[in-house]
């Protein structure tokens, strides 16, 4: 221990280092005396991505909600490759009276006149019209016919879009059509969906700017952060409409890209800007930029690798719309930074003194190093272990509930009660039983078709299955559908579906929508530990990079699992067992939606290693200058409390308002965010890990010698 206890004296450090730039500092420097190029290059940019940015919504791809390679997968493509279209993909349009049949003539026209909406559109394949026995009800008051998928799924909710309205048309005196079925569904979720995120960012913006106004006290100073934002937003948009020409990107990939966006982005320029006006003081605006850069433009540069490096271990799970959102966030990550690094700067060279304009009065009283954030540094420094066992106390207390977690994909109640796919499917279910919205499709040679039809009509939780149908083409297959008993989302059905693959002969493929949901699930908890290992040791690896120090780099990235945790106790308590359900206006479908826990953990960690990352630079940049472990905690704090406090605030009013929205994945989005960022800041950030910084003294900053030789050189001192 005698080695840990012996501080670096501060004349280890060059004595010129303080007058020599380093790259980043160059590179600000660069910003600012070219700052008319920047701003040139960047125009011309974000007006060539921005002509392409309003129709984002409209271009991105509305599905891929699927394990690729999955038996439910081949299933669907097989039905729609030899039965016409007849796959889980497929449109079903429920036509329903209560006061007539459907031999009525004025039924039959109704009819008739959806067939008719289908026709000449080559999205969709064959049409089939209501049958006695599978598709007319028992009491003869309802029907399904079905437009087969004749396209990818993506472009069959592209297709739904186009025609639904069409079809909600043709409701009238007494007779009510509603288009239901995987498409649809996406079709309607999608549009409410987005409907709530346009909602909660137009909400946040004005909360924002507020936050931001009371951050810096500056009018001035609190815009640098959304212009930053905006740049951001519309690059990410429009590159993400230019990467949808090369592969499909879900439209999810643009909802999260515009919440991190704006809550990155401002975090950022926190950072940056406040630094910006504390280096200002000297006078010359294009030295501050280069200081500014050379300090707090390294925690930015590693806290946006993190972030990537985070997100990347998602590309891992093998599902389109899962790998697709993770490459919006970091799109639109990259794009913060990259203005981070280069517009930001020339903005705040080009500026100078002015970013101070429009001051409010207890702005020029204000100070980079805050006394209330020092005075909290020393109290923690006096009594670490109070603080160090209250605070794990309460994240412990509310991490305990995820022992008893529970994920499974959307049920039909994250789809509004208004929308047609709901009414057709609660209409399905009323009048053909629960598991009718939900059928099982098995696909089989048609040698085993009989065997199979048998077998699985004596599986236990199936209440009837369909005659064969033989391929349309020829094919030796044949086309069973499988009705189970339960609804599609109960926990029953995978057990269900794993009694049919295990009792009916090999050559039997089994799919349909709640196959390929549980298929998805099980891809999304197989591939889980490994996407959280890699996150962990890719964080490890880089805050190690930064700081130089393993103790520091193993306790900064082993904290971030306590919010995590914490944040996912919180999710179990409210969205599986429905506390506070009425009070945040939701129905609790009794889990979690399935792919919460690998994205949601990948979003948290990167934001909570955002946090570290600037309170452990600035701690690392005092140490490097004093080697005094106690200046480094109190000033670590000082210099970047309130920073992190305003860019929790900022985070947590941004995530708080997805809480506000109708749609579920939204609201357990929001909430599950905010809360996490609530504790991350406040419990761990601004509490445990100085205390651990504290506790640990010379120890969090030492490193053998052989590291040090294999490192990099990377120092956060001007």
């Amino acid at each position: 221990m005698a080695e840990f206890d012996t501080a670096p004296a501060p004349s280890r450090v060059a004595p010129d280092r303080a007058r020599t730039l380093g790259a980043l500092g160059r590179l600000g420097s660069v910003m600012v005396a070219r700052r008319r190029w920047v701003f040139g290059i960047w125009l011309i940019a974000l007006v060539a991505l921005g002509s392409a940015a309003p129709s984002v919504f409209s271009s991105l791809a509305g599905a891929g909600w699927q394990a690729n390679g999955s038996e439910s997968v081949q299933v669907r493509e097989l039905a729609q490759h030899h039965f016409g279209g007849n796959s889980s993909a497929a449109v079903q349009v429920v036509v329903h009276s209560d006061t007539a049949a459907i031999d009525d003539p004025a039924v039959q026209q109704t009819l008739t006149d959806v067939a008719a909406v289908f026709d000449g559109d080559t999205h969709f394949g064959d049409v089939i019209a209501p049958q006695p026995g599978m598709t007319i009800s028992p009491d003869g008051h309802t029907a399904i016919l079905i437009a087969g998928a004749n396209a990818s799924t993506d472009d069959m909710v592209k297709a739904v879009d186009d025609v639904k309205m069409q079809l909600t048309a043709l409701s009238g005196d007494g007779i009510e059509v509603y288009p239901t079925g995987s498409s649809a569904l996406w079709s309607d979720f999608n549009k409410a969906n987005h409907d709530a995120m346009i909602q909660a960012e137009l909400f946040s913006w004005p909360v924002t700017l507020a936050i931001m106004v009371l951050a810096f006290g500056s009018l001035v100073a609190a815009g640098l952060p959304l212009l930053l934002t905006v740049a951001g937003l519309v690059a990410s948009a429009g590159g993400l409409v230019l990467l949808n020409e090369v592969t499909p990107i879900s439209v999810w990939a643009m909802n999260f890209a515009m919440m991190f966006a704006l809550a990155l982005g401002i975090d950022y320029a926190l950072f940056i800007v406040a630094r910006f006006r504390d280096a200002l003081r000297a006078g010359d605006p294009r030295a501050a930029v280069a200081e500014t850069m050379d300090t707090a433009g390294k925690a930015v540069v590693l806290s946006g690798l993190t972030v990537l490096v985070s997100l990347s271990a998602v590309l891992l799970v093998p599902t389109p719309a899962v790998r697709t959102m993770a490459v919006g966030i970091m799109l639109a990550v990259g794009f913060v930074l990259v203005a981070t690094m280069t517009l930001l700067p020339a903005t705040l060279g080009a500026l100078g003194t002015k970013v101070n304009s429009a001051s409010l009065p207890f702005a020029k009283r204000q100070h980079h190093r805050s006394p209330k954030f020092a005075a909290w540094g020393e109290l923690l420094h006096k009594h670490p272990w109070p603080f160090a066992l209250v605070s794990v106390g309460i994240l412990v207390a509310l991490a305990l509930p995820v022992l008893g977690l529970k994920v499974a994909m959307p049920s039909i109640a994250v789809v509004p009660k208004d929308a047609p796919v709901r009414q057709g499917y609660e209409l399905v279910q009323a009048q053909f039983g629960n598991g009718a919205p939900g059928a099982l499709q098995i696909v089989v040679p048609t040698a085993d078709a009989a065997t199979t039809a048998t077998t699985a009509s004596e599986v236990d939780g199936i209440s009837m299955v369909t005659p064969p149908q033989l391929a349309a083409d020829d094919s030796d297959y044949a086309l069973l559908q499988a009705l189970p008993d339960v609804d599609p989302s109960d926990a029953a059905m995978g057990t269900i579906l794993g009694d049919l693959r295990a009792q009916l002969p090999d050559s039997a493929l089994v799919g349909g929508a709640p196959a390929e949901n549980l298929d998805l699930q099980h891809a999304l908890n197989t591939y889980l530990p490994l996407v959280i290992g890699i996150i962990l040791v890719l964080g490890f690896l880089l805050l190690l990079l930064a700081l130089q120090a393993p103790l520091i780099a193993i306790l900064g990235t082993g904290v971030s699992l306590l919010s995590t945790a914490a944040a996912f106790g919180v999710a179990k308590s409210i969205f599986q067992d429905g506390h506070g359900a009425s009070l945040l206006g939701f129905t609790p479908q009794g889990f979690l939606d399935g792919w919460g826990p690998v994205f949601f953990f990948a979003m948290i960690f990167a934001i909570a290693m955002d946090y570290t990352v600037f309170l452990l630079a600035t701690a690392k940049e005092h140490y490097e200058r004093s080697g005094d472990p106690k200046k480094a905690q109190v000033d670590g704090l000082a210099h970047s409390g309130r920073v992190i406090f305003a860019a929790a605030a900022v985070m947590v009013a941004v995530f708080f308002t997805f809480a506000l929205s109708d749609p579920l994945p939204p609201k357990e989005m929001g909430i599950i965010l905010g809360v996490a960022v609530l504790l991350d800041a406040f419990l761990i950030r601004l509490i445990l890990l100085p205390v651990l910084l504290r506790l640990s003294g010379h120890a969090a900053w030492w490193s053998p010698s052989w590291l040090r030789r294999v490192l990099p050189s990377i120092h956060f001192s001007h």
